[in-house]
């Protein structure tokens, strides 16, 4: 008996999705919302490619170590066509301090910690051509999904099929299995809680706003070298990354806090988002008008929260033989680049559960108890970073904040402890970067009897030594006051408005 499969939607999260579920017996249908992908190159696909379903599409994206290893380990042919269209592979070497790199000896694992990087229209197509390639897996592009047909069983809508839209007109499709991959905007989920599903939700603000804009090396010209000067850090009034892609692209990501009005409405305008950046050490050279040039506008997407949607209440699942998936049922800050990681891990989880049985029921349950395990603990570490910045970003605007004793402490413990411990120690660094790749969990780096004792030993160290002097990086750029006047702009129009708010 084949099983059939529906993905709805056709984005990184559907992608991973048909590639984990795809073989023998079953039938995967993949159902994108948009026209093909033109059948063209990379830059091309960049300039004209239009993806409605997918609203930051042209923001920076990098897959994280642990998708990387996804990829690596179950589809080596998806790997090498992602490498042979200019896609790159960053080392765990490369990002490590550049006065590190020439003693550096890899270890067992160090591979790992390999970052995949390119535009996102790279990455997608080629993903997808990917796909359309395998047996079993079937694209019906311009089609849009009206509603899911299910009944219910219990205290739980089963789902089994959807009606759809398209050039051939309205039709019903019928299947076992309903992903849905549509994002963040899906509406198949939502329609399952207006029915009447107990669909629960947690959600918290990101509090930020972010800005991308794309710049190409010009020719006869290279990345500029590593230094000191970090390309990617956080000021506290703006966080900024350089996000290396393919084909000699290379993006520019800039995120400000929401709090920071007066930032944020400014930014959007390229002459102030270039500014930026060549007010940032680490960015200058890269952005330099003799070495690249400017490939897009900026692009700001807002309204960003973090959302955890559960499909079980009270050890009962609401819906059987639907799965949401990606940013349907778990959005994260793309601050952290997590969202790609979670879908491609969620898919994975899935295909191991539908293979372990065909109990509707059980299959529900396996599922949301796995993918709780394996990203709660990133989402919550997620959610309490987040908190924290939003609190930094509004103390930044108070003229009357005074910082508590417990606030010193953790400033303290991170700038004067953690960093010059990772910067100093290739283990500590090791260690921490597995957290953040999502290959450990994020706090089981500090519980190592060596990290710890090497980041109190630097935390005990006097700033003033020669040691622990070296172990600081350079101003990362200008303080807020200092970058608004370069910018021309008022530095305390944010305040006096709250202010007046207050």
């Amino acid at each position: 008996m084949v099983e059939k499969v529906l993905v709805l939607g056709a984005g990184i999260a559907g992608l991973n999705a048909a590639l984990a579920l795809h073989r023998p017996g079953r039938e995967v249908i993949v159902i994108d919302r948009d026209a093909p992908p033109p059948e063209t190159s990379a830059d091309e696909a960049f300039e004209s490619w239009d993806r409605r379903g997918v609203g930051h599409v042209r923001h920076s994206h990098a897959f994280l170590a642990r998708l990387h290893n996804i990829i690596r380990d179950n589809y080596p042919d998806l790997l090498k066509d992602l490498l042979d269209a200019g896609c790159r592979e960053i080392k765990f070497y490369e990002n490590m301090p550049v006065e590190k790199q020439a003693s550096y000896v890899a270890v067992p694992g160090d591979a790992d910690l390999t970052i995949l990087t390119s535009r996102r229209t790279t990455l997608e197509l080629v993903m997808r051509r990917y796909v359309m390639r395998q047996q079993g897996v079937t694209f019906m592009p311009s089609t849009l999904v009206r509603s899911l047909i299910f009944e219910q069983q219990g205290a739980a809508k089963k789902v089994f099929g959807v009606n759809i839209e398209n050039e051939d007109g309205a039709s019903e499709l019928r299947a076992d299995i309903i992903v849905d991959a549509g994002g963040k905007n899906s509406q198949a989920t939502e329609w399952l809680r207006e029915a009447g599903a107990p669909i629960e939700e947690t959600s918290a603000p990101a509090g930020i706003v972010y800005f991308t804009r794309h710049y190409r090396l010009r020719d006869g010209m290279e990345e500029p070298a590593r230094t000191k000067n970090a390309a990617a850090g956080d000021l506290g009034y703006i966080k900024f990354g350089i996000f290396p892609a393919d084909n000699r692209c290379f993006s520019v990501t800039l995120a400000v806090p929401e709090i920071e009005m007066e930032m944020r409405r400014a930014v959007v305008r390229p002459e102030i988002f270039d500014g930026v950046c060549a007010a940032i050490p680490g960015m200058a050279a890269w952005v330099a008008p003799e070495r690249s040039e400017a490939r897009s506008k900026v692009f700001g997407m807002g309204e960003l929260w973090a959302r955890w949607r559960s499909m079980v209440k009270d050890g009962t699942p609401v819906a059987l033989n639907f799965f949401p998936m990606g940013d349907t049922v778990i959005r994260t800050n793309p601050l952290y680049g997590r969202g790609c990681s979670f879908a491609a891990v969620q898919a994975h989880v899935l295909a191991e559960v539908l293979d372990e049985t065909t109990d509707p029921v059980a299959r529900a349950l396996s599922f949301h108890a796995k993918v709780d395990k394996e990203l709660r603990p990133y989402y919550n570490d997620m959610l309490k970073q987040d908190a924290s910045a939003i609190r930094r970003a509004a103390n930044a605007l108070n003229p009357d904040y005074k910082p508590t004793f417990k606030s010193k402490l953790i400033k303290s413990f991170a700038d004067d402890a953690i960093m010059p411990a990772a910067r100093a120690d290739i283990r500590v660094l090791r260690d921490f970067m597995r957290g953040f790749h999502m290959i450990d969990e994020p706090g089981k780096w500090i519980k190592n009897l060596h990290n710890i004792t090497t980041v109190l030993r630097y935390w005990l160290k006097s700033k003033k030594s020669k040691e622990a002097a070296d172990l600081y990086p350079p101003k990362m750029g200008p303080e807020r006051d200092e970058m608004m006047k370069l910018l021309g702009l008022s530095a305390d129009a944010d305040m006096e408005r709250l202010k007046a708010a207050a």
